[in-house]
């Protein structure tokens, strides 16, 4: 059984909403959510909506933490030893284990230790390369 995410939360709200105005009951899309609460053993909107934050955040980042991912496509590994601003704005700055060539092209390089940028709850940002990939993505490695 999959788990349900608080985007799905409010599509199932979207749906209902638009089933029961299509039936003759319109209601607010606030009362949706509603029911789609307590259809989900919550006692109202709120409390379903920080269980799902809770559960479908992803492991917080912290100042020293190890991570690794990708940055302009090239995979990596480092640590962190900056990190500012709210989970779904922050900012990040990695130290790199080893550098990193963010050029693609033969004849050039360009060469980085370090990097920095902006992450989403997600863990990546919300900038993309051409190929539509996140220009950077983080993820913690397990202890």
């Amino acid at each position: 059984m999959t788990r349900l995410t608080l985007e799905e939360a409010k599509a199932q709200a979207k749906a209902l909403r638009s089933a029961l105005e299509a039936r003759g009951t319109p209601v607010s899309h606030g009362q949706a959510l509603e029911l789609v609460a307590r259809q989900h053993g919550a006692r109202d909107w709120n409390t379903l909506r920080a269980r799902l934050g809770q559960r479908n955040a992803p492991p917080e980042l912290a100042l020293g933490d190890r991570v690794r991912g990708r940055y302009l496509g090239q995979a990596f590994t480092g640590r962190i030893v900056a990190l500012a601003g709210p989970a779904a704005h922050r900012q990040i700055e990695i130290q790199l284990d080893t550098p990193v060539d963010t050029v693609r092209f033969e004849s050039f390089s360009n060469w980085r230790s370090r990097i920095r940028g902006t992450i989403g709850e997600d863990g990546a940002s919300p900038r993309r390369t051409s190929d539509g990939a996140p220009q950077l993505s983080v993820e913690k490695v397990p202890s």
